[in-house]
């Protein structure tokens, strides 16, 4: 996969704060980036250099092999920008300001009604298309400025909450839309959902206090924490004791916790040493032993927990970011 987002040492302040603290890092096409953070933590600050809407204090982004700085027309050409709360021409109808974005990125003709028509079609907005924008819904305008966004069909696309005021069928409908187009460009999405991440990025970065503290897959990012593949069994209450006491004497156990323990009944949950797999081991001990159970299942870890970790670590250590 081809480097298509490269930064390095991207830095942005304001005065005293430091809104972005020299962010280093590169997206191959391919590639959909969750890029997360809390409030405030500098993710629409640095989707902001990387468009060429703002330029940085220190360090540089280049796009497809052009710097923001230096050949900013060059990076807008490239990129389809959803920049948080979409903000269009309120006042245009959706199918005007889609012709209009049409003939600013150079269509015309055949081809102009051939790139409108197709995108209105993916979001499907043939509803509201004689509907002045600022009489839509929240919906309603976040699909138009995510319609414009890919109507060039950029190499890159950077989306800031691309399905905020989407109902659940919609959400299903745009992140199936970025699944489809991830093959053939590099993508970033800045969210808060972080089922999101689950669900269509192949990658993820945490910032926090403009500082980037975590970068990886879902899986290895939710590796991070202690219960990362541990195994919770509950077993009756006359039991448990032996169980318990059974399931401890494996060599990538590390030890077993009583979760829950009442009507008859009690919760288990077995932690794996270095986060190893003991699923298997454990569920083979269960069979030769011949302990019933009455449920078992693996736990991996969520990424709230791991964002909340994260994040509030930084949060504790202070100083002047934005």
């Amino acid at each position: 996969m081809s480097e298509m987002i490269a930064l390095h040492g991207l830095t942005k302040r304001f005065g005293p704060l430091v809104a972005v603290d020299h962010i280093t890092m590169s997206v191959p096409k391919g590639q959909v980036l969750g890029f997360l953070g809390p409030n405030g933590a500098g993710k629409s600050t640095t989707m902001k250099m990387v468009t060429g809407f703002m330029p940085p204090t220190e360090g540089t982004a280049v796009v497809c092999g052009h710097d923001v700085v230096t050949d900013p027309i060059e990076v807008k050409r490239r990129i389809g920008y959803l920049p948080e709360g979409a903000p269009t021409y309120g006042d245009m109808t959706a199918a005007a300001f889609l012709d209009f974005i049409a003939q600013i990125r150079g269509f015309d003709g055949a081809e102009k009604r051939r790139r409108v028509n197709a995108v209105v079609e993916t979001v499907e907005l043939g509803e509201v298309l004689g509907q002045s924008i600022e009489t839509l819904s929240k919906g309603f305008k976040r699909r138009v400025g995510l319609a414009q966004a890919i109507l060039h069909d950029p190499e890159v696309l950077i989306l800031d909450e691309p399905t905020d005021g989407l109902d659940p069928n919609q959400k299903h409908q745009v992140r199936t839309l970025i699944h489809d187009m991830a093959a053939n460009k590099a993508i970033i999405i800045s969210t808060h959902i972080l089922e999101e991440v689950e669900a269509v990025c192949s990658r993820a970065v945490i910032i926090a206090n403009g500082r980037l503290l975590a970068d990886g897959t879902a899986e290895e990012l939710q590796a991070r924490m202690p219960y990362h593949n541990a195994v919770a069994i509950k077993v009756s209450a006359g039991t448990a004791a032996q169980v318990r006491a059974e399931i401890d004497k494996l060599s990538r156990v590390g030890g077993v916790e009583t979760l829950e323990d009442g009507d008859g009944s009690v919760r288990l949950r077995v932690l794996p040493k270095n986060n190893q797999r003991i699923a298997a081991d454990v569920a083979e001990l269960i069979k030769a032993k011949g302990f019933a159970i009455e449920e078992l299942f693996i736990e991996r870890g969520k990424l709230d927990d791991v964002f909340r970790e994260i994040t509030t670590g930084a949060k504790a250590e202070g100083g002047p970011h934005a």
